[in-house]
Formats: C-alpha cells, sequence, structure tokens
C-alpha cells in the first residue's frame, strides 16, 4: 500500500500482519509472496518496520526460472567452461560423459637437432624447439601430448617411432618433409599407410605432408619452426579438433592497418607476421620460415590469398591472432 512505514511482527509462521526471516536462495515460507531486503527494513525486538513499497513477488525467483524441467542443459560436443561445471553442480550432477582427450605423439626428426638440456652447441647443431612447441599448443587445446626423443634421419628409426607409438590418436612429426638427401618423413609414411598430401599451397610451409596411418591423422610438419607453427595451426589443430570431439571456434580475428606493404607469392597462400600498435598492424622484417622470432615479437599473421600480389600499405586487413 502507499501507507509507509509499515509495522509487523517477526514470527515462525506466516499469519495476517506477521512476516518470517528467510536466506536468499532459501524456498519461500508457506503463504508467504514476497521479499523484503533487511537494508529496507529496521528491527526493534520482535516488531519490522518496512520503508519501501511492496508488490507481490518482490524479490521472489519464479519456480524454473534457472532451469525447467525437460530443458537440455548443454549439448553434445561441447567444451566445458568453469560455468557449465558450474550449472551442472547446481543441480546435483557429479559425473557425466565426456570425450577423451585425444593422445597425440609428436616425433621431432632430424641429424642436426639436439636436446635443449645441452649446454653448448657444436657447428651445425641446434637446438629441437618444433616438438617442444607442438606439445605445449597440445596441451593448451585439451590433448594429452607425448614428445619423443630426437630422431635421427634413418628411415628405419623414423619408422620404428611412429609403429611404436601406434596407439596415439594422431601423430604428428617435425623435420625431414623436404627433396633433400635426408628428408625421409613423407615416404615412411607412405610406406605405413597412405599419404595423402606432401607439398601444399601455403607460405611459410610449402614442404608439409599429410597422411593416414591405421586410421590415425598424420600431420608432417617442416622443420622450419615458422613454417611449422603455421602447419599445426592450420592443418593440426583442425584434425586435432575433430578427433576430440571439440567444435569449431571463430578465428581470433582484429582488423588493423598496415604500416608497410606486404608482399604475397603468387600461387600459394601468403602468411605474413605483424605486430599491432594502436590500430596499426607493423609489417616485421624478418620473414624466412626459419626466424622463430618473428612469430614471438608477433601479434599475428595477415593472410593474402594466393590470386593476389599482397597487401598496400594504409589497407585495412584482418590480423589472425596468434594463440
Amino acid at each position: 500500500g502507499t501507507g509507509s512505514p509499515v509495522m509487523l511482527r517477526l514470527a515462525n509462521s506466516m499469519e495476517k500482519g506477521t512476516c518470517m526471516r528467510v536466506h536468499t536462495g532459501s524456498p519461500m515460507p508457506e503463504k508467504s509472496d514476497a521479499v523484503v531486503m533487511m537494508e529496507d527494513t529496521v528491527l526493534s525486538g520482535d516488531k519490522v518496520e518496512i520503508f519501501v513499497q511492496i508488490h507481490p513477488f518482490k524479490n521472489v525467483g519464479a519456480i524454473g526460472e534457472d532451469i525447467q524441467k525437460g530443458e537440455i542443459i548443454l549439448n553434445r560436443e561441447r567444451l566445458l567452461r568453469p560455468c557449465d561445471i558450474a550449472v551442472l553442480a547446481s543441480l546435483g550432477i557429479g559425473n557425466i560423459k565426456v570425450f577423451k582427450r585425444p593422445l597425440v605423439v609428436i616425433i621431432p626428426t632430424g641429424e642436426e637437432l639436439v636436446p635443449r638440456a645441452k649446454k653448448t652447441l657444436a657447428d651445425g647443431e641446434v637446438y629441437e624447439t618444433n616438438g617442444l612447441m607442438s606439445a605445449m599448443y597440445i596441451r593448451k587445446w585439451g590433448g594429452i601430448p607425448r614428445l619423443l626423443d630426437i630422431v635421427t634421419d634413418s628411415p628405419d628409426k623414423i619408422k620404428e617411432a611412429i609403429i611404436s607409438n601406434l596407439d596415439a590418436d594422431m601423430i604428428i612429426t617435425s623435420g625431414g618433409t623436404s627433396v633433400g638427401k635426408r628428408d625421409f618423413v613423407p615416404a615412411v609414411v607412405g610406406s605405413l599407410g597412405k599419404l595423402l598430401v606432401h607439398g601444399v599451397g601455403i607460405s611459410p610451409g610449402k614442404p608439409t605432408a599429410l597422411g593416414i596411418i591405421n586410421g590415425k591423422p598424420v600431420l608432417c610438419m617442416p622443420g622450419y619452426p615458422v613454417a611449422g607453427i603455421v602447419a599445426l595451426f592450420f592443418y593440426g589443430k583442425v584434425a586435432f579438433r575433430r578427433l576430440g570431439h571439440v567444435p569449431d571456434e571463430p578465428e581470433r580475428i582484429v582488423r588493423a592497418v598496415l604500416s608497410g606493404k606486404i608482399t604475397g607469392r603468387t600461387g600459394y597462400k601468403t602468411f605474413a607476421r605483424v605486430k599491432i600498435d594502436n590500430g596499426i598492424a607493423i609489417t616485421l622484417a624478418t620473414t624466412g620460415a626459419g626466424i622463430l622470432s618473428s612469430v614471438s615479437k608477433a601479434d599475428g599473421f595477415v593472410i593474402i590469398p594466393e590470386n593476389i600480389e599482397g597487401r598496400n600499405a594504409g589497407e585495412e586487413v584482418e590480423v589472425v591472432l596468434i594463440e
């Protein structure tokens, strides 16, 4: 009503002229249909003085307003977020069926590679990084990486490493994919299963190979680090998500204005590294497939389609952010 304040008696049951205490989230007492917040009242003994207008169902949640009977809570093939798990817990659901995390074996190959634990490098040696990077991304995406020790450029050793890890759901190799005298990986994949593709229309990353062994997808990454990360992002991640029944998610893309011209490679989809500063995409001078630091310095890739020569300074472009 309009006559304010109203005085009610604090009681243990609801009758005319009385009120009861109720905790937030608790069921409503029988015969009650509204709630007043304590800060809108003054308690004197067993008398409660109310200073606000009240109408039926004020501060009351309707039955089923959160989740109704028969409602689908979470659809199949959905990545569970912390808030999703909290919803399940609110319904008293402690166990649900989930798809297992894909087990991905990662096989770094190359005579020139040495473990990161080695203190000094001899002439011609380089630290192994592609396998480490791949393993960390697989873990980040929700998989279980199995990173093997470095395998030498020997067809028999490569074959042995693959055969002994066919319990994995997916195989990633690094190095040995080009056309040099020590590049045996695609041929080994073809001998054990089916080599689907050797050489793709992306730059960097042209020597990438894709295959199937015993129904398991195989990604053969080039040894050059930037080519490897491009192959991992744009081929490996797609295969991994299919294996894990993880729904596709939109790429993290921002728009920016190019600070300088980027030249594409005719006939190839070109991935140019850029750094973003206040809406400006700054092209990085280092563009070689082996310049790993250029990826660390970059915020993302500008992708130039195979049918255009490049992008001009001042042009607005989409930048696919690096995870």
